[in-house]
């Protein structure tokens, strides 16, 4: 029996020592896969930086409207609320948390807002947080280091002072953003060495805490513990010296009355009630400091801890932070740069809690240098073309979209602005690279040279017969042109000619207030008279000698069928006083003329009666005409001179495509860098008129001051696209009614390099703007430039000599 007794005593002990090892192993087991998770964990986060847009003064919005826009924040962390994962996963490896994180780096002095969170989770939190914050911007980015590398570095630990759960003092119940106070702190940091961060790490709370805060407050409304509570206790010792308590007063009635709710204590209860009513989450909160010396990352550290004073709520509870010493301080670091969650100084905070710890600048804050988004991003209309000429892509929610421009909108011209230096030279590039490999015809004029040098490394080896290179500063061979050159089939075009030379000596030496009407009456006579006989001279030089030689006015005179020009000079500028008023007036508009013809440069040109190439024939045929107007080998009077006869002369061309069927008219597309310097007020007919004709405008330049009055109502009443790169102040002004609602001065002034907005026509209708980037240029072929130079100027170009010596035969004629 005996025997029995010890044995079944050694079975029982046996299976308990069993059960014991099976107990150890599995919770060794389990702390080593709970230990290999969290590094896991740690090593499998994403860093999401949250930006915002500039705010306008917070004087602006009312003190409700601030809380409101704060109260976002709640709707982010309750939508956070909601993240698990499944049950084995959280037994072993414990819920997930998610990081916020506040920060200034070691080097820099921009305040950073960062969310960390599970990477599988990303994507789903990024879209969260914009759903929540529509202007807001959102970038997976790299880790930051706040330490300084030979310095010293602190944290302390922040936890509830009465008490894991009691409610604090929040963004509803102060009279100011408590971000603001949190923020100004980092404001003192140094912009290099010292670094300061304030973590907050939260998890949601298991269903055990929330239903203890239940019942806690549950036992309040009964009266239970009051008398127990720290708080309570005080304040009621407090109010029993104010009160003549009779001696031997029953226990029972201290009793009754301790059960009694004061209002005090009602609002105790009702503040663990509503906070219990909003989503709870387990959090951590460190703070972190990081100087050259130890008594400066202290000083950081105390400025920081005294910022969450503001929470307090004396009748409630408030915020703790202690440093971490020793040892212990290792492993807080530690746990900072892992993001690591730590059970031991837990606190339960609702989700209002938490906004006024931390929550995103959607709000104006007084803190400077907070790192901000420069500009607004918005994302394309629906319906995009998806295909046509690629303009660039828009990025936005980390979703990419290329963005096209149909052929019939382009018909409708494309203009842009910007100032130097922002992109606009590679967002030309892009296109006249794509027309040019897609057949298209094509012409860029362009004041500085760079351009077109850049373009014609991108001619495809099919195409360099197509092209036509006018450099004007190639005086060995150069190439003709002739503004008073015109088609014989077009007679009405003499009318438009000398309509735009007018308005081209118009427009370079503003001769309304310098000439005035005498001036007008003679030039455009003069003018005339030469274009009713090419055959005897049909130049600008002709312009001259009309004018100060009269054998050769008499002689184009003879030829003359025009009454009225006849007229004027038989009859009207005789009886004003012939050859004597003449030779007053000759010098005057004389001067004029021999700016060009006296230049060494400007005269092999302009004095050819033939031009080098027909414009008409350009358009037809989609040849390639790049003019290199380079104003610091030609000067800005002569380059703008060339500029403005060239876009003369395409419109003519254009316009004598009236006679062409529809459908026979190809599109040439003409790009004008600067367009300011070379376009007359005519520029208004081509905007309005050429696209009958399939002339389509690509014109860009710097500044909106740079266009007359005329000009500028013109561009914006006519033009179907518009894109603006950065701008300044003024032009930011006028152009932020062109990309409203969606965009405001303050981004049109901080826009990046190559991004632009755009307001871009579709199928014939106007959108809402949005946000473009710009994909980075392609090389071209420097031997393909070469061989397109040399090609061009043998085959259109003309030597020197033999040029002048045609002008010279001219004059020696009479």
């Amino acid at each position: 029996m005996l025997n029995d007794f010890y044995l079944s005593f050694v079975i029982f002990g046996g299976i308990v020592i069993l059960f014991g090892a099976v107990l150890l192993t599995f919770f060794v087991f389990k702390r080593r896969i709970a230990k290999k998770g969290l590094v896991s964990r740690s090593l499998n986060l994403s860093l999401l930086l949250v930006r915002f847009p500039p705010h306008r003064s917070a004087q602006e919005l009312t003190q409700q409207q601030i809380r409101e826009r704060i109260a976002m924040m709640e709707t982010l962390y309750a939508n956070l609320s909601s993240f698990r994962e499944g049950m084995i996963a959280e037994f072993l490896h414990g819920r997930p948390s998610f990081a916020l994180e506040l920060t200034v780096p070691s080097v820099g002095e921009e305040l950073h807002f960062y969310v960390a969170v599970p990477r599988r989770y990303a994507h789903a939190v990024e879209k969260i947080i914009q759903g929540v914050f529509p202007n807001s911007h959102v970038e997976e980015t790299k880790d930051y280091n706040i330490f300084h590398p030979d310095g010293a570095s602190l944290v302390s630990r922040v936890v509830l002072y009465e008490n894991p759960y009691s409610p604090l003092r929040t963004y509803m119940k102060l009279e100011s953003d408590p971000l603001g106070a949190i923020t100004n702190v980092f404001t003192k940091l140094a912009i290099e060495g010292e670094g300061a961060a304030i973590q907050i790490i939260a998890r949601p709370a298991r269903k055990k805490w929330i239903n203890a805060i239940k019942k806690r407050a549950k036992e309040r409304y009964e009266g239970k513990g009051l008398h127990n509570d720290p708080v309570i206790r005080a304040l009621r010792a407090a109010v029993d010296l104010t009160k003549d308590t009779k001696q031997g007063e029953p226990e029972k009635r201290i009793q009754e009355e301790s059960k009694k709710l004061t209002p005090l204590e009602e609002e105790i209860v009702k503040g663990l009630e509503a906070k219990v009513s909003k989503p709870i989450f387990e959090t951590n909160i460190r703070l972190i400091t990081s100087a050259k010396t130890e008594e400066r990352a202290s000083a950081i550290l105390r400025a920081l801890e005294a910022a969450f004073s503001q929470f307090t709520d004396p009748m409630s509870n408030r915020f703790s932070a202690s440093e971490v010493k020793g040892k212990p301080r290792e492993k807080a670091l530690f746990d900072f740069s892992f993001r690591n969650f730590d059970p031991r100084t837990i606190m339960l905070l609702n989700t209002e809690e938490l906004t006024s710890v931390f929550h995103f600048p959607n709000v104006p804050l007084d803190t400077p240098k907070v790192k901000q988004l420069k500009a607004r991003e918005a994302a394309p209309p629906v319906g995009m073309p998806l295909e046509g000429l690629l303009l660039g892509y828009n990025f936005f929610r980390g979703e990419k979209k290329d963005i096209y421009m149909m052929d019939d909108d382009r018909r409708r011209h494309l203009y842009t602005i910007g100032q130097t230096g922002t992109g606009k030279s590679v967002f030309l590039e892009n296109m006249i690279r794509q027309d040019i490999e897609a057949g298209r015809g094509v012409c860029v004029i362009d004041p500085h040279g760079e351009l077109v040098n850049t373009v014609m490394g991108f001619i495809p080896r099919h195409r360099v017969q197509d092209v036509i290179y006018f450099d004007p500063g190639d005086t060995a061979r150069p190439l003709g042109l002739n503004m008073l050159e015109y088609d014989p089939a077009f007679p009405e075009h003499k009318t438009l000619i000398v309509n735009e030379l007018f308005a081209i000596f118009e427009k370079l030496f503003n001769m309304q207030l310098a000439g005035g009407p005498i001036f007008e009456q003679y030039f455009r006579n003069a003018t005339t008279l030469v274009l009713e006989d090419p055959p005897s001279g049909n130049t600008i030089i002709e312009i001259q000698r009309v004018l100060s030689d009269k054998a050769f006015r008499d002689l184009k005179i003879s030829r003359s069928k025009n009454i009225i020009v006849n007229q004027f000079w038989s009859q009207i500028a005789e009886k004003a006083g012939g050859e004597a008023s003449l030779k007053d007036l000759v010098p005057y508009i004389a001067s004029k003329i021999d700016n060009f013809i006296s230049n060494e440069i400007m005269r092999p040109i302009i004095a050819q009666e033939k031009s080098a190439f027909n414009f008409r024939d350009i358009m037809d045929s989609q040849k390639i005409l790049l003019v290199n107007l380079s104003k610091g080998r030609l000067g800005e009077l002569n380059s703008s001179f060339l500029g403005l006869i060239l876009v003369g002369k395409l419109l003519i061309a254009a316009l004598s495509r009236v006679t062409m069927d529809m459908e026979k008219r190809r599109d040439f597309y003409l790009y004008i860098d600067e367009f300011q310097n070379v376009t007359t007020d005519s520029i208004a007919t081509i905007l309005s008129e050429a696209r009958k004709y399939r002339l389509d405008l690509i014109i860009t330049h710097q500044f909106i001051g740079q266009l007359k009055e005329e000009i500028k109502k013109a561009v914006f009443g006519n033009v179907g696209s518009v894109v603006s790169f950065r701008i300044g102040t003024d032009d930011a002004e006028f152009m932020a009614k062109q990309f409203k609602p969606v965009f405001e001065e303050q981004d049109l002034l901080r826009i990046d390099n190559y991004n632009a907005y755009i307001k871009l026509l579709i199928r014939g209708e106007t959108q809402i703007p949005f946000s473009i980037k710009f994909y980075p240029p392609q090389k071209g072929d420097p031997e393909i430039v070469q061989l397109v130079k040399e090609i061009s100027r043998t085959k259109y170009g003309r030597p020197r000599e033999e040029v002048e010596e045609e002008v010279a035969a001219r004059f020696s004629t009479l």
